[in-house]
C-alpha cells in the first residue's frame, strides 16, 4: 500500500513537473526531481546515490538559470528593470487572460509596455521585449529538457 502511494505521488509529481516547465506557478524541475525521489523510496526502483546527487545538482542549476536567463535576455537586448518587471507582470497576466498563448505573448508585451512607460523609443522597447521573450523561451526549454530527462529515467526504471 505504501509503495503504491509513493508510486502514485511520484507519477503526479512527474506530470506536475512537466506542466511546471511552462506554467510559472509550478516549479517544474524540482517537482520532477521529487517524483524521482518518491520512486526511489518505493520498491519499484532504486537509483544510485551518484544518480540522485547528479540530478539534484541539475535541478538546482536549472532552477537558478530559470531566473537568470530571462533577465540576461532582456538586458542583452537593451532592456531595463522596467522591462524586466513588465515581462514578469505580463507573464502572470498572460497566463490568466490568454491561456496558453498568454505565456508567450505576456512577457513580450509586458517588457515592451514597461520600457515604453520609462520613455524608451518604440524600437528600443520592442527590442527589449524580444530579448525578454527569447530569455523566457530559453528558460522554458532548459526546464523542459531537464524534466523530460528525469521523466525518461522515471519511466525507464518502472519498465526495466
Amino acid at each position: 500500500m505504501g509503495d503504491i502511494l509513493l508510486l502514485s505521488a511520484g507519477i503526479i509529481m512527474m506530470m506536475c513537473g512537466l506542466l511546471g516547465c511552462v506554467l510559472p506557478v509550478l516549479p517544474g524541475p524540482p517537482l520532477s526531481y521529487a517524483g524521482l525521489l518518491l520512486l526511489h523510496f518505493s520498491k519499484y526502483a532504486q537509483f544510485s546515490p551518484r544518480f540522485l546527487v547528479m540530478f539534484g545538482a541539475v535541478t538546482v542549476i536549472v532552477t537558478v538559470l530559470d531566473y537568470v536567463v530571462p533577465l540576461w535576455g532582456t538586458k542583452k537586448f537593451g532592456g531595463s528593470k522596467a522591462g524586466i518587471w513588465g515581462a514578469t507582470a505580463g507573464l502572470v497576466i498572460g497566463i490568466f487572460v490568454l491561456p496558453p498563448i498568454g505565456v508567450i505573448i505576456g512577457p513580450f508585451a509586458g517588457a515592451v509596455i514597461g520600457e515604453a512607460i520609462t520613455g524608451k523609443k518604440s524600437s528600443e522597447a520592442l527590442r527589449a521585449g524580444f530579448g525578454s521573450l527569447m530569455g523566457f523561451l530559453m528558460g522554458v526549454g532548459i526546464k523542459l529538457v531537464a524534466s523530460a530527462v528525469m521523466s525518461y529515467h522515471f519511466i525507464k526504471a518502472l519498465i526495466v
